[in-house]
């Protein structure tokens, strides 16, 4: 009875969940640019870069 169970692992393919796994993974991807733009383009953050880079530029 065992054999079957291990026969039956065997057969299974799991092509298909690597591609869901990496579908999931670029979506995840996405959301977070998406929230990253968004907080980059808030005004508090802009400025706060523009002053960084200035500084780093002056110097």
């Amino acid at each position: 009875m065992r054999g079957d169970i291990d026969g039956a692992r065997r057969d299974f393919d799991e092509g298909g969940f690597v591609t869901a796994e990496y579908a999931v993974g670029i979506l995840a991807a996405v959301a977070f640019a998406g929230v990253l733009l968004a907080v980059l383009k808030s005004g508090a953050i802009k400025s706060m870069l523009t002053s960084i880079i200035q500084s780093a530029l002056s110097v």
